[in-house]
């Protein structure tokens, strides 16, 4: 599985985090952003990140800013991208199982690191189930041709 990576300033420390956790899982990573805890604008890194994955060129995304809010309307905005905003191994289970959610949101500021490690290892480990959850997405993927 290949992943994207990226966050603004408010979610740099977390992705670095992650990075680490992506390196000992030996999973393949872009980087694509930002590069400190200077000031940015996160629609600048969620884009090249969702488009990365329409294309094909990632299977999965991951996005952090300081709420994992802004970050994912920004992406949600590219149609094919089912950005799920999660804060608990729950919801990240469920969004993949149900919602084939193609990239993970967090926030920096609202989540700690051992939490938001184990959201990313379950996203990344849950398959979609298909099925009825199939026609749900057809149908979000019909409301994007509008």
């Amino acid at each position: 599985m290949k992943i994207a990576l990226g966050s603004d300033h408010g979610g740099f420390q977390l992705k670095e985090e992650i990075k680490k956790f992506l390196d000992c899982k030996g999973l393949e990573y872009k980087d694509f952003g930002t590069y400190s805890c200077d000031s940015c604008d996160y629609p600048d890194i969620a884009l090249p990140v969702a488009q990365s994955i329409t294309k094909g060129e990632y299977d999965r995304g991951i996005l952090v800013c300081g709420t994992g809010i802004g970050i994912g309307i920004a992406a949600n905005k590219i149609p094919g991208i089912r950005a799920a905003l999660c804060h608990d191994t729950f919801s990240a289970r469920a969004s993949r199982e149900h919602n084939n959610a193609n990239i993970l949101t967090m926030g920096e500021r609202v989540i700690g690191k051992g939490l938001a490690l184990d959201i990313v290892e379950i996203w990344l480990n849950t398959e979609f189930c298909g099925g009825r959850h199939q026609t749900r997405i057809d149908k979000i993927s019909d409301i994007e041709k509008v």
